[in-house]
């Protein structure tokens, strides 16, 4: 799984238009013709460990994937981009990334709102994610939308590095309202 760089760079969709504190940028669903935008952000934000376009083509076509694609509503730039993968039981972040220079400004955060609230939608029992365990950025992004810690993955990503599972229940698997809150904390994550 790919996710947010750390601080030195990091379907269908639910949403459309510009959100609050997103500096301009706009949800929608991540089409085909993204792609070349998308490996030059693999490659910027991931260097050595993006995804090889033959994987994102894949992960793209793939059964049971939701993407959705950040647009910078001035430029019509691609500034990032998130996917989800829904297997009929358990949804699983598969990867988040925004540029550079559109990170903690809501981008990450907002593409994640959407993702939730469609693995909702679809009946998710819960919704899985690896984070590296060295991405305090990211952990803390992830923990403010409701996420919890479950365990460590031992040399999950290359070089070594290891990753949390984390784990978010929608407020109906949880007990709770459908609908509950997810966290209105500032972005903290480089995503």
């Amino acid at each position: 799984m790919s996710e947010p760089a750390v601080p030195t760079g990091t379907s269908t969709g639910t949403s459309t238009g510009a959100d609050a504190g997103t500096g301009g940028v706009a949800r929608r669903p991540l089409a085909p013709d993204d792609l070349p935008a998308v490996m030059a952000l693999e490659r910027e934000l991931f260097g050595p460990t993006a995804w090889s376009e033959d994987s994102m083509r894949a992960e793209l076509d793939g059964p049971g994937r939701t993407y959705l694609a950040a647009v910078d509503t001035a430029t019509g730039a691609l500034v990032g981009y998130a996917g989800l993968w829904f297997d009929g039981d358990d949804a699983q972040v598969m990867t988040v990334a925004t540029a550079t220079g559109h990170q903690n400004r809501g981008v990450a955060r907002g593409m994640l709102t959407d993702l939730l609230t469609e693995a909702e939608r679809l009946g998710a029992r819960t919704v899985l994610l690896e984070v590296r365990v060295d991405n305090a950025p990211a952990q803390h992004l992830y923990e403010s939308l409701g996420f919890e810690r479950l365990g460590t993955r031992r040399n999950y990503y290359p070089g070594g590095i290891d990753a949390y599972t984390m784990r978010w229940q929608p407020a109906r698997a949880a007990g709770g309202p459908v609908g509950g809150e997810r966290g209105t904390h500032d972005e903290g994550s480089p995503a």
